[in-house]
């Protein structure tokens, strides 16, 4: 795949005004091109349909675009979202090192769907989130957290349950939002069983995650 035609328009889109104040959202954490997400997905249209064509995940230009700025960790992201079809088990370990790396919560609250596809259709994976839920690294413990959002009925609720009660007890902000949104994203489907988590749960829940997980209930 020729992916240095993309990263050209990147560069040449970019302005440097728009770009610090995009940074500035992200607390100047990451450096930035400057181009606006309507933008961005005009000029990678052309990429992206070419790259829907391919057969195998290019880990050499997610690894170029991880070491650019912001818009280009998006424009990987929008890449693996797109050839989703094609993850399997073995792109873990490749998917861990991008999620460890320049993390934050634009980048984290995609591939946690990335990810949780990948233990949809390879259920063997969830043993892996299941470790992460004990991680050190709280983006990861997220990711674990979150990644089944959406699933509604295909929510493997055991799963979930145990991924939460090993993040009892965290002060983290990321962590404890994550919680509340995971159940409460259940909850339009299974309100039930979120109430009764809830109930046997509630002295270990931190404010901030019963706030979010009753929201529907």
């Amino acid at each position: 795949m020729d992916y240095q035609t993309i990263f050209e328009e990147y560069t040449v889109a970019a302005d440097s005004q728009s770009a610090a104040k995009m940074s500035k959202y992200m607390r100047d954490m990451f450096p930035f091109l400057g181009i606006p997400t309507p933008k961005r997905r005009a000029i990678s249209k052309n990429f992206l349909q070419f790259a829907k064509k391919e057969t195998d995940i290019n880990w050499a230009f997610i690894d170029q675009c991880w070491v650019k700025e912001r818009e280009f960790q998006y424009l990987a992201l929008d890449y693996l979202t797109m050839l989703a079809k094609l993850l399997v088990p073995a792109d873990i370990s490749h998917l861990k090192k991008i999620a460890t790396t320049k993390s934050w919560w634009d980048t984290i609250d995609c591939l946690d769907r990335i990810i949780g596809g990948i233990a949809l259709n390879f259920p063997e994976v969830n043993s892996v989130l299941l470790e992460w839920s004990t991680d050190s690294n709280f983006w990861l413990r997220r990711i674990a957290i979150d990644h089944q959002l959406m699933r509604k009925e295909k929510t493997n609720t055991a799963l979930l349950e145990q991924i939460i009660i090993n993040n009892f007890g965290q002060t983290e902000f990321f962590i404890n939002k994550a919680i509340g949104w995971s159940l409460r994203e259940y909850s339009k489907t299974n309100p039930t069983w979120v109430r009764s988590f809830i109930a046997t749960h509630s002295d270990k829940l931190a404010n901030l995650s019963l706030k979010e997980a009753s929201k529907y209930i």
